[in-house]
């Protein structure tokens, strides 16, 4: 059954609410540290979708495992180093910085397409990454001066997540031009496995309670395994331009969740610099999407090729 485009609109904000729910649950935790907080997150997800993806897709899901290729594992490899850098990032400085931060994923996505694939980045995106890199140079620049050395920190792994989203990107194009497919969702699957995995022996000794454990299996089935999921229907109705606008929805619910459910109250430079990235990004898709549009109505009209 395929989504009208108002339901996967619809449904697409339902799944920014649920990616924007990471930063306020972890403030909850009481006693599992920040590894741990990944293993459990990754653990959990991997648990999830080995039952949703065998009942969405059949068993022969597990099939493209073997048969995927490198670029199926690169993508994996890409995913584990996002689920690790972001719960990381969160434990060591405000949900608002490591957001906006994330939120440079299509500016650092383009970037890598017209350096390691070659394509043409119209002038509008490059005013939107000059824009975005001035608001992030500003949410940097006051944590560095300001003496905030953890929350530097903390912000610098978070940005191993648009970094690595760039080049998960850029390894699917690379083997789409080849005629390979990735499809992303095992890859997510790959992705907590490896996570999961390399973040064990730096989660030991446990010390999460029951309390802590409900918290992040709702962290790796509500919040990653069902809304990627989700996302991925959506993205197969909606245009590309749309996904991005609608994903920078978790910016702002995740930063309103924290504030309102844990009290965090987000610094100005970050809500500056955030302003800048967010409507930077906001106006390259909004063109992007109002350029494809008239695409499309030049093509309808008659005589048109």
């Amino acid at each position: 059954m395929r989504l009208t485009h108002g339901a996967a609109v619809g449904l697409m904000v339902v799944v920014t609410l649920m990616w924007g729910t990471a930063g306020v649950v972890t403030r909850h935790l009481a006693q599992a540290h920040s590894f741990e907080i990944t293993f459990w997150r990754s653990l959990f997800t991997m648990l999830a979708l080995l039952v949703i993806l065998p009942l969405w897709r059949g068993r022969a899901v597990f099939s493209q495992l073997g048969r995927g290729g490198h670029s199926l594992w690169i993508s994996g490899v890409c995913w584990a180093v996002m689920f690790t850098a972001f719960m990381v990032a969160l434990t060591l400085t405000s949900t608002a910085s490591v957001l906006v931060t994330m939120a440079l994923g299509p500016l650092f996505t383009a970037l890598a397409a017209r350096f390691f694939i070659g394509h043409k980045l119209p002038a509008r995106t490059w005013v939107a990454i000059v824009v975005a890199g001035l608001g992030i140079g500003w949410m940097y620049g006051t944590q560095l001066l300001g003496g905030g050395g953890g929350s530097l920190v903390g912000t610098l792994v978070a940005l191993c997540v648009p970094l690595a989203g760039a080049t998960q990107w850029t390894v699917v194009q690379h083997a789409h031009a080849k005629g390979q497919e990735v499809d992303l969702v095992p890859a997510v699957l790959i992705g907590a496995a490896l996570c999961a995995l390399v973040t064990l022996p730096l989660a030991w000794p446990f010390r999460a309670g029951l309390h802590d454990l409900g918290l992040l299996a709702f962290l790796g089935v509500f919040q990653l395994a069902i809304p990627c999921v989700l996302s991925v229907l959506c993205a197969q109705v909606l245009k590309a331009p749309e996904v991005a606008l609608l994903a920078l929805l978790e910016v702002i619910f995740g930063i309103a969740l924290a504030w309102l459910g844990a009290g965090e109250t987000p610094a100005a430079s970050v809500l500056t610099g955030g302003v800048l990235v967010i409507g930077a990004l906001v106006f390259n898709e909004l063109l992007a999407l109002r350029g494809r549009r008239t695409t499309l109505a030049d093509s309808a009209l008659p005589g048109a090729h």
